[in-house]
C-alpha cells in the first residue's frame, strides 16, 4: 500500500494555494488602504505609539549590547592587521547595513508581532470582528489597516534607534574602554559611510521588513481559530514565519543591493 494518496496531495496543494491567494488579496487590500488610513491618522498614530514606544526599551538595550560585543570582536580582529582605527567604520557599516534592520525586525516580530496576532485573535474569539461585519463596518479598514501602517512606520524608526545605540556601544568599548583614538573613530565613520548607499539601503530594508513582519502578524491573527488554542498556535506561527521571512528577504535584498 502506498504511504500517501493522490487525493491527500491534491487537497494539501489546493489548501496551500487558497491560503496564498487569501494572503495576497489581504495584502493588496491593506496596501490600498493607505489613503483611508491617512484620513484616520489618529488610529495610525496610536498604533505607532503602541508598537514603537513599547518596543523601544528592548530595541535600545539590545542595540547597545550588540554594539558592545561587536566593538570587542571588531577591535581584536582589526588589531591583527594593524587597522584598529577603522573600528568605527566597521561597527557603523555593520549596524546600518545589516544588523540594525535584521535584528530589529526579529525583535519586532517577537515583541510587537505576537502582540498584534494575539490582539486580533482575541478580537475574533470574542466575536468583535463578527459584530463589526454585522454593523457594516469593514474590520480590515478599521482594525487591520491602522495596525499595518503603524508597524510600517515604527519599524524604520526602531531600526535607526538600534543602529545608533550600536554605534554608541562600539564607541564606548573601543574609545572609552580600550583606548582607540576618538578622532580616528569618528573620522572613519564620516569619511567611509555613504548616506544613500549605506544608510539608504538600511532604511529600505527596514521598511520592507516592517511590511513583512506586520503583515504576517495580522494575517495569522485574522486567520486564527477563535479558541485559546487557535490564538496560541497563531502567535507561535507569527514568530516562526516572520523570522524566516525576514532572513529570506535579507538575503535577496543584500544580493540585489550589491549587484546594482
Amino acid at each position: 500500500m502506498s504511504w500517501y494518496r493522490p487525493a491527500d496531495v491534491g487537497f494539501a496543494t489546493r489548501t496551500l494555494l487558497a491560503d496564498w491567494g487569501y494572503g495576497a488579496r489581504l495584502f493588496l487590500r491593506l496596501l490600498g488602504s493607505f489613503g483611508s488610513s491617512l484620513r484616520r491618522f489618529g488610529l495610525v498614530r496610536d498604533q505607532i505609539h503602541f508598537l514603537g514606544n513599547y518596543s523601544l526599551s528592548i530595541i535600545a538595550v539590545s542595540g547597545l549590547f550588540v554594539g558592545f560585543v561587536f566593538g570587542l570582536q571588531g577591535y581584536y580582529t582589526l588589531q591583527r592587521y594593524g587597522s584598529s582605527e577603522a573600528l568605527g567604520l566597521l561597527v557603523t557599516l555593520s549596524m546600518v547595513r545589516e544588523l540594525g534592520p535584521v535584528v530589529t525586525a526579529l525583535l519586532f516580530a517577537g515583541r510587537a508581532g505576537t502582540s498584534l496576532t494575539a490582539e486580533i485573535g482575541l478580537m475574533k474569539a470574542g466575536e468583535q470582528i463578527s459584530v463589526m461585519e454585522m454593523m457594516a463596518v469593514d474590520p480590515i479598514q478599521r482594525v487591520l489597516a491602522p495596525r499595518f501602517w503603524g508597524g510600517v512606520v515604527a519599524m524604520p524608526l526602531l531600526a535607526a534607534v538600534f543602529s545608533a545605540m550600536g554605534v554608541i556601544g562600539g564607541w564606548a568599548v573601543g574609545v572609552v574602554m580600550i583606548g582607540v583614538d576618538a578622532g580616528s573613530f569618528w573620522s572613519q565613520i564620516q569619511g567611509g559611510v555613504d548616506v544613500w548607499k549605506d544608510v539608504g539601503n538600511g532604511v529600505a530594508k527596514s521598511v520592507i521588513f516592517g511590511l513583512a513582519v506586520t503583515f504576517v502578524a495580522l494575517l495569522q491573527g485574522y486567520k486564527a481559530q477563535p479558541t485559546p488554542e487557535g490564538v496560541a498556535s497563531a502567535t507561535t506561527r507569527t514568530v516562526v514565519v516572520a523570522s524566516l521571512t525576514v532572513l529570506g528577504l535579507d538575503f535577496i535584498m543584500t544580493a540585489m543591493m550589491f549587484t546594482i
